[in-house]
């Protein structure tokens, strides 16, 4: 759990260890492939835990990888990031989705909410 993967464990044909494979559509928002994650992996799903997407995409022009933020939510609080698709953000089949997982004591929450109305 913590920022994204290096680069580097996308390299010839291989994917970070910490892999896990869910299969989707285009039109998925942040949102629902959060609810995914949260149903296999139990440490994420402590509210205030922040799931950080960035699209990793092989570079046309290198035989790399390059990694592009997509939007960010966090669990039990709404956010502007959540109704983001994929297709929005120009996901294509055969890239690959990077959520950094973090906890909320490592990373400060959302601003409280203010109770008054002004």
């Amino acid at each position: 759990m913590g920022r994204h993967n290096a680069m580097s464990e996308y390299s010839r044909g291989a994917t970070p260890p910490n892999e896990l494979q869910i299969y989707t559509w285009l039109d998925a928002t942040l949102k629902e492939l959060t609810s995914l994650v949260k149903e296999v992996n139990p440490d994420a799903r402590q509210k205030g835990t922040f799931f950080d997407f960035a699209i990793v995409y092989p570079d046309p022009r290198a035989p790399v990888y390059r990694l592009r933020e997509i939007g960010t939510t966090c669990s039990g609080h709404r956010g502007q990031d959540d109704n983001v698709t994929l297709a929005s953000k120009k996901f294509v089949i055969g890239d690959y989705l990077d959520i950094a997982v973090t906890p909320p004591r490592d990373r400060p929450g959302p601003p409280p909410r203010r109770n008054r109305p002004y």
